[in-house]
């Protein structure tokens, strides 16, 4: 269903084309920014563009300071220029110095932004100092657009957790590996690559300890220059094999193990081995999913996509931790009342206690469909 948009007060003709533009440079930022979020900025001047850039990696430039420097590299003159962002500009010191600065200094007369900041410490403060500077603000320009390609940083900044995607691979009878476990592969090339892809997107990746002992997965970010998660394995009674690939392979790639138990001395072997060992409470006899999910967000994690068994997948479920599913079905049928299933656990009683959802996005992958949607909550 094709969006309506409003237009917002002082909105001219030509500034969703510009933020459009300023959508597509934020995004180059993926999986390398986080915790802070995609921004891209595009500089204006007698209907030319004279500068561009975006945030690129956490800790480095904002993106309308690399769009000032970018403007400056061309030899042009950002005076009586106009500024599309797509996130507020900044109003306090972090990693970088206020963005509000840079804007005054640059002389651009007219600042387009997208959306606000939900960060505390900007809130509309940024929008707010620029205009009592005499600059003309436009607010809102493709609002859903850029709070949605922030959906990540918009949720870890209100909530303080994690944001988490479900993902899960099944054919089209609901299994997620035949009768006798073997599962490798459900779906073709193109979905692989996407979960790849995603793997690279997302902050951490998490499992449960029975799909490291099952499987011994690499949990990797197999796309050529793409970045690797945080492998995170949510191992209740330290059970995870030395010998495995994600401890073997954690002085690679960030490897947390998340326990309950408590022993040093136990958790040794695998500090040695370059994983970090993370304790929180059980709750009857598993991790207390919510505690550990609070110890990711303390860690600054603002992302996390669970790839695990049913089991697991269920307790997030159960536990109201899932913002967002990733159902990949094959064009397949395996058959067989034991074959697993995506989500397992102990159910629902009766369909009104179902978890619902909603904004379903679907995209074909080859001769596989992704459905996507938002996790809405329960009836019951």
């Amino acid at each position: 269903m094709e969006r309506i948009h409003v237009k917002v007060p002082g909105e001219q003709p030509q500034d969703r084309e510009y933020m459009k533009q300023a959508l597509v440079l934020a995004e180059k930022g993926h999986g390398w920014v986080n915790p802070n979020p995609m921004v891209g900025a595009v500089l204006v001047k007698d209907g030319h563009i004279i500068g561009e850039g975006y945030h690129t990696r956490y800790g480095q430039l904002h993106a309308e300071r690399e769009a000032f420097k970018n403007a400056a590299e061309r030899g042009e003159e950002t005076a009586g220029a106009d500024l599309y962002v797509t996130l507020e500009p900044c109003c306090h010191t972090g990693k970088q110095p206020p963005c509000t600065e840079a804007v005054l200094a640059s002389g651009v007369k007219r600042v387009i932004v997208g959306c606000t900041d939900p960060n505390p410490v900007v809130a509309g403060r940024g929008i707010r100092l620029l205009r009592e500077k005499g600059l003309e603000v436009v607010a809102g320009v493709l609002r859903g657009e850029c709070e949605r390609r922030n959906e990540v940083f918009f949720h870890f900044m209100r909530t303080k957790l994690p944001f988490t995607v479900l993902k899960y691979a099944m054919t089209l009878d609901g299994k997620t590996a035949t009768v006798s476990g073997k599962s490798q592969w459900i779906t073709g090339e193109a979905a692989r690559k996407r979960v790849h892809e995603d793997r690279g997107r997302y902050m951490a990746i998490l499992t449960g300890v029975s799909t490291v002992l099952a499987d011994n997965p690499q949990l990797t970010c197999r796309i050529p220059g793409g970045k690797n998660p945080i492998r995170v394995i949510a191992d209740t009674k330290l059970r995870t094999p030395l010998s495995s690939t994600v401890v073997q392979t954690a002085r690679e790639t960030p490897t947390w193990i998340v326990t309950a138990v408590s022993d040093a001395g136990r958790k040794k072997a695998y500090e040695d081995a370059g994983c970090r060992v993370l304790s929180v409470p059980a709750k009857e006899g598993e991790l207390d999913l919510q505690a550990m999910m609070q110890r990711l967000g303390e860690e600054k994690v603002d992302s996390v996509m669970v790839e695990s068994g049913g089991t697991l997948a269920w307790s997030f479920l159960k536990a109201g931790l899932v913002n967002r599913v990733q159902a990949y079905i094959a064009p397949k049928i395996f058959g067989g009342a034991g074959a697993p299933t995506p989500v397992r656990g102990t159910g629902v009683d009766a369909p009104p206690e179902a978890f619902l959802l909603k904004k379903p996005e679907a995209v074909w992958l080859g001769e596989d469909l992704l459905l996507e949607y938002e996790v809405s909550g329960r009836d019951a």
